[in-house]
């Protein structure tokens, strides 16, 4: 017990040496303070301002120290603590006078001042609101301590309350104001030429930098105005409307109600006020697109006529091209006539088309040389929809075609669908281009067999199949004297429609008139001579190494077995 006393007896006197130790340092801080008032008489300008801070940062340290000194009072330094606080009290009352002037007079140089002069302005009469806002928190921490020191005044913080009050009201409207004014000044910059925009610039970068000045010291008020019981929901809400910063203070349920309400109310008021005009020019945005839509179908029709006229020789695919594209146009044109009637700035819109075209240019560079293909093949017309055509390795009729791609349909019934470029770069074989074609045959016969009979039949099958044209003159000639036969050509001439039907036709036929007339149609045929070596009468010596190797051999396959 008695070492527990002692311990606290060391303590104790531990504690009054610190405690002293802050009353030396409060009374040296003084003094400093005194000395820097006093020098203050002498000075003026830029000397003043200087002895001004050092004024504020003893200030500082003098209130740090208060801090620790009312956190540790006893009855023996309160009354000392009561009178250091109420020095600060009217400190702090000084300040606000002193503050409140320095403002005013900034804000008749800033509103006197040219664009470019405020803009350097704002920036000093931000640093003085900075310390009225400090000095607003320095009074608050000063009541405070005298709460804790059981001297609270309460005339005194009803006064500060409604300075508060009128200060935060004060500030949102100033808020609003200039933030209704940026927003004014940016819809401007959106569709004003370029002589305005460097006004328009300068003064949207002002009110911008008013409206961040504004929210800022709004904050700060917030802060003291909570610590006070003020009200500050709408001033929350205000402050997110504007800078849209989630904080802790927004989740709170009546700055969520606030804010909620707010929108419902800005959101009935714009539909009574905008209801009428914006259902207008959403029915004038409907009949435009639907006016546009026949003008596209009766553009097309119109396209069709003239393009299939027939001293024009446009190919069936060119024909496709124009009405499609005519139709595209008018669609087109259309919808940003429709757009622009509901306030869209076209001038925008059309500047990014042009450079999305330039970037999807670079991005789709095979595509765009598919696009420069589909125009070859619109120029020189190497084929048309509905021709048989050998084009990229692909055989088959052509049933479509696009600037950038081209569908073939295959004599088995598969869609091909191939690249312009493949086409355009590759041979193009065009089997249907022509109205007439000529059937390439070759027929031979043996040599036992007579040329003028199998000649004579041949004529006989050309000339009485009803396909077969007689102008220009079926070709009928002995081509080649073979290994085996006797080769004719038979090269009639038919419409491209009856191709395939008269070369099966008429070799159906020479088959069954020259079995009929006994004209033989020989095939490839070898004849083999087999000749047998004679056996020698005296047997030869063995080769010792063939007979080992002929060993080796019925061994392994002496296993197998």
């Amino acid at each position: 017990m008695r070492h527990f006393i002692w311990i606290l007896l060391f303590f104790s006197s531990l504690s009054f040496a610190s405690e002293a130790q802050d009353l030396s340092h409060l009374e040296k801080i003084n003094a400093e303070i005194a000395r820097l008032k006093t020098e203050s008489n002498s000075f003026s300008g830029s000397e003043l301002a200087i002895i001004r801070v050092q004024q504020v940062e003893k200030n500082n340290e003098l209130r740090s120290v208060l801090s620790q000194l009312i956190q540790e009072h006893d009855k023996t330094t309160k009354e000392l603590l009561i009178s250091e606080v109420n020095n600060q009290i009217g400190y702090a009352e000084r300040s606000f006078a002193y503050l409140d002037k320095e403002l005013k007079s900034k804000q008749a140089q800033l509103d006197k001042a040219d664009i470019e002069h405020k803009l350097a302005l704002q920036n000093t009469l931000k640093e003085t609101r900075d310390y009225y806002y400090l000095s607003l928190s320095d009074q608050l921490e000063n009541y405070q301590w005298l709460a804790d020191l059981g001297e609270s005044n309460e005339a005194q913080i009803d006064a500060f309350k409604l300075l508060i009050d009128q200060k935060i009201k004060f500030l949102s409207a100033s808020l609003s104001f200039d933030a209704s004014r940026e927003q004014r000044l940016s819809d401007q910059l959106q569709h004003s030429s370029e002589s305005e925009k460097s006004s328009l610039t300068l003064d949207h970068l002002f009110f911008e930098r008013k409206v961040f000045n504004s929210t800022s010291g709004l904050e700060k008020l917030i802060s003291i105005a909570d610590q006070l019981d003020i009200n500050t929901t709408d001033y929350k809400r205000q402050l997110f409307s504007t800078t849209g910063n989630l904080t802790e203070d927004i989740l709170k349920f009546p700055v969520i109600a606030a804010i909620l309400s707010n929108w419902i109310s800005s959101g009935s008021n714009w539909l009574l006020k905008h209801a009428p005009d914006q259902l207008l020019k959403f029915l004038v945005f409907i009949l435009i697109l639907f006016a546009t839509r026949l003008i596209a179908r009766l553009t097309s029709r119109v396209v069709l006529k003239a393009v299939v006229q027939p001293h024009l020789r446009m190919s069936k695919l060119m024909q496709d091209f124009f009405v499609s594209m005519s139709s595209k146009l008018i669609y087109f044109i259309g919808i940003l006539i429709a757009f622009s009637k509901i306030g869209l700035d076209l001038a925008p819109v059309l500047t990014g088309f042009g450079v999305a075209g330039i970037i999807i240019g670079f991005a789709l560079q095979d595509t765009l040389s598919n696009f420069a293909s589909g125009m070859m093949l619109l120029i020189y017309r190497p084929f048309d929809v509905g021709d048989l055509v050998e084009a990229g390795s692909v055989s088959g009729k052509v049933s479509h075609m696009s600037l950038v791609n081209t569908t073939i349909k295959t004599f088995d019934n598969q869609i091909i669908i191939l690249p312009n470029s493949m086409i355009w770069g590759d041979v193009i074989k065009n089997v249907t281009h022509e109205r007439v074609r000529r059937v390439d045959m070759v027929f031979g016969i043996g040599y036992e067999d007579s040329i003028e009979h199998a000649e004579k039949i041949l004529a006989e099958i050309v000339d009485a199949h009803p396909a077969a044209l007689k102008k220009p003159e079926p070709n009928i000639r002995v081509h080649t004297l073979g290994a085996s036969s006797v080769d004719f050509i038979v090269r009639p001439w038919v419409k491209t429609d009856d191709y395939w039907d008269v070369y099966w036709d008429i070799t159906r036929e020479v088959k069954l008139r020259f079995d009929k007339e006994g004209i033989s149609i020989p095939f490839a045929q070898q004849d083999v001579h087999v000749h047998f070596a004679k056996k020698d009468k005296k047997p030869k010596k063995p080769n010792p190494i063939t007979e080992k190797i002929g060993n080796v051999i019925d061994s392994v396959r002496s296993k197998d077995s």
